[in-house]
């Protein structure tokens, strides 16, 4: 169990769990005080959070507030950047629309259309040091300056489909990252500009500038995070196993951060190569040459860039030392990383979809699920010099403030949790932190499988310190509702265990089926090892025994040969998975009292020897008992009446045995008779040899009485004897014998 929560000993635990969905998720073995624990993250998958935050090893605490600053009534936005006045710049578009927006929202909270751009979005946006803006916009993108009346202008054109990112250096150079061809170009404070670093991916995903003015640049489909030197001399730092580097981020301390995401695809046939260049044909102004490439159709826009994102393989998010060495801080089997940003205290933000959350991360072991958005993508980060994060959203396009102060409130709405029968409910309790904050507790009880009209209203738990008795009325089903209210300076509770006590009401346990077993083999003690010779596996129950068969489904029960023996097995269950104890009696058909034959069976099953009872149909009964796990008062039992079996231990009679010559040869005539049961067969021995099957007259061995004739040759002259032996169902035997002179 959770090291914050050991467990006292001879306690019985159920906890909810979410993989296989289902709430009832431990087995019980008695009705007694059972407690549902939640204190792992996995607990609270399918609970309502309002206001909290999630940490990864199951502590819940006040979430940072996370307020709705701006709906643009579009579909995306993908960049956001801050000016010094403190004004903030978005930029995003929507597929089928001829415009991307640049929208400002001022220091005062209102928001303006500041220009619409030719092309479907904005990718990038960038300030100088003049807080003049820049945008960028996709496809065959261009880079416009924009001034504060929202007059725009071409700052620069690199010729590409997609630009991706920008960044500025600390001499006001701007650097712009693209795709279809992985490049990036660097622009002067005049908007001249040049292909400054040309690398052998398709698209040059994400940029940042490092302490040292290198640049870290994130590319796709190849999953590389590249360092470029300011003379532009490129060196691979990472190559990840994920396609697509989506968000690079340096930390105040100068540690890179990574995000990959989207599992890689087999490497297509690299395309042609270009036509050469027409004789005499010169360079382009500016003196850098250029690399011209001929395609007949543009490479596809990143996956995590489409207007419905769908990738498989989840996320990575590496962090790169000053020495240069990676170590992988966070990972996520079904969420897309789409930014990475950090707090004002320098923690690592992760933005996400396609469920709209942002991630802390606390340590190498540990993050925080800290918010989540209607929105569907988290797209981008922007650390305000103001003292509040900004988040960018997608699906539907908004901007957001994430803290820095705390929610004043906040509650979880736990799943339904199902006790698996009619139970009473106790003590609620809660463990942590109260750090002078409130924390309450609500409950409600029914016995429907959801919360319903027809459930129990909502009722507070009298809490004495962290515990109190729920007024839930009894029923099978339990929810609750748990509220964190802040201290008066601000500070959050913090919860690591909610835990529910519950008595399940007693049930009479059920003897569903009761079947015998064939005669002549017991069950083993269970240190019995079995001989691999005579012995029986019984089938499943419910499934019959094949005739003849002595080795059946070895998903029955084996039995050993024993003569004489017969016995019974059964089916019994409790609806409270108590621990049953049997009592079996028998009858013979025509009487009236049950007599006992074994009592305290904790086996499923029994066999005793049959001799001791004349032969004749009989009965049993078993009595189920969970007697074990419960108080006498409350011990509850239940009976079920096999259907009539025979004991059977007298043989057959062999009657009229004569052998007569005749023709030459000998006839041997005899018949069989059991007032019982079937002569199942009839072998013979001539003057001592082997066993032979002897067929009845009527071929078939199926009634309690048959008639058999043999005809025999004889081998000279001298005495024969014939001797003859029957045996009926139950292998009761008979033997006899005739001597021709």
């Amino acid at each position: 169990m959770h090291d914050r929560n050991p467990l006292l000993p001879g306690l019985r635990v159920c906890r909810t769990v979410s993989l296989a969905g289902a709430a009832f998720a431990c087995t019980l073995f008695a009705v007694e005080t059972r407690f549902w624990q939640q204190y792992e993250a996995a607990d609270y998958e399918k609970a309502t959070l309002k206001g909290l935050s999630l940490q990864s090893d199951g502590r819940l605490s006040l979430a940072p507030v996370f307020q709705e600053i701006l709906d643009s009534s579009t579909a995306h936005l993908w960049a956001v950047a801050e000016d010094s006045k403190g004004n903030i710049y978005i930029g995003g578009g929507a597929p089928g629309s001829n415009n991307a927006r640049l929208i400002q929202v001022d220091v005062a909270g209102k928001s303006k259309t500041l220009v619409e751009l030719a092309g479907l979005e904005i990718h990038a946006i960038a300030v100088d040091r003049g807080d003049r803006v820049y945008a960028a916009t996709s496809p065959d993108g261009k880079v416009y300056r924009i001034s504060g009346s929202g007059n725009a202008e071409v700052f620069y054109d690199p010729k590409a489909k997609y630009i991706w990112a920008m960044a500025f250096n600390s001499r006001g150079e701007l650097f712009v990252a693209t795709g279809d061809r992985g490049e990036i170009h660097k622009v002067s404070v005049s908007g001249q500009g040049s292909l400054f670093f040309q690398s052998e991916e398709t698209h040059a995903r994400s940029l940042a500038i490092d302490l040292a003015g290198n640049l870290i640049v994130g590319t796709e489909p190849g999953g590389l995070v590249l360092r470029v030197s300011a003379a532009g001399e490129g060196f691979v730092l990472y190559q990840s196993s994920k396609r697509e580097v989506t968000s690079v981020a340096v930390s105040r301390e100068g540690l890179l951060y990574a995000a990959a995401v989207g599992s890689k695809q087999p490497l297509a046939a690299p395309p042609p190569p270009p036509p050469a260049a027409a004789p005499g044909a010169a360079p382009p102004a500016g003196g850098t040459a250029t690399i011209t490439v001929t395609r007949t159709q543009p490479a596809p826009v990143p996956a995590t860039l489409a207007p419905a994102p769908s990738i498989s393989g989840g996320s990575e998010i590496w962090r790169i030392d000053k020495d240069g060495s990676p170590r992988r801080v966070w990972s996520h089997g079904q969420e897309i990383v789409y930014a990475i940003g950090f707090d004002a205290k320098g923690r690592v933000l992760v933005g996400t979809g396609n469920r709209g959350r942002i991630y802390r991360l606390e340590d190498e072991r540990l993050y925080t699920t800290l918010v989540s958005s209607a929105s569907t993508q988290i797209t981008a980060f922007l650390a305000s010099r103001r003292g509040p994060v900004y988040a960018a959203t997608a699906n539907v396009g908004k901007l957001f403030r994430l803290g820095p102060e705390l929610e004043k409130e906040g509650t979880i709405e736990s799943e339904v949790f199902d006790a698996g029968a009619f139970s009473y409910w106790g003590r609620a309790r809660w463990d942590g932190k109260e750090a002078g904050g409130a924390v309450s507790i609500e409950t409600r009880s029914g016995n429907l499988d959801r919360p319903h009209k027809n459930w129990s209203d909502w009722s507070s738990v009298a809490m004495n310190s962290r515990a109190g008795r729920t007024s839930s009325p009894a029923a099978r089903f339990l929810q609750y509702r748990l509220k964190l209210g802040a201290s008066p300076g601000g500070a959050s509770p913090e919860i690591s265990l909610v835990e529910m006590a519950y008595l399940t009401r007693n049930a009479a346990p059920a003897v569903e089926e009761i079947e015998t077993t064939p005669a002549n083999y017991r069950f083993p003690a269970p240190s019995t090892a079995l001989a691999s010779s005579q012995t029986l596996t019984l089938p499943p129950m419910g499934q019959r025994r094949r005739s003849g068969a002595t080795n059946l489904d070895g998903s029955g029960s084996s039995m050993n040969y024993a003569k004489g023996h017969i016995g019974a097995r059964w089916r019994a269950s409790d609806e409270n998975g108590d621990t049953l104890v049997f009592k079996v009696e028998i009858r013979g058909l025509g009487e009236t009292q049950w007599k006992l034959l074994k009592d305290n069976v904790k086996e499923r099953h029994l066999s005793w020897d049959s001799t001791a009872f004349a032969d004749g149909e009989y009965q049993i009964r078993v009595t189920a008992s969970d007697s074990p796990g419960n108080a006498p008062a409350q011990a509850l039992s239940a009976s079920l009446e096999s259907d009539p079996f025979l004991i059977d231990n007298t043989a057959p009679q062999i009657t009229g045995l004569a052998a007569n010559a005749e023709q030459g040869r000998v006839v041997v005539r005899w018949k069989a008779r059991d007032t019982r049961s079937v002569i199942e067969k009839a072998e013979y021995s001539v003057n001592g040899g082997e066993w032979l099957l002897a067929p009845p007259v009527s071929r078939l061995a199926d009634s309690l009485e048959l008639d058999y004739a043999l005809t025999l040759e004889r081998a000279g002259s001298g005495e024969m004897t014939i001797a003859v032996r029957v045996t009926d169902e139950f292998e009761n035997q008979a033997v006899d014998k005739v001597t021709l002179r």
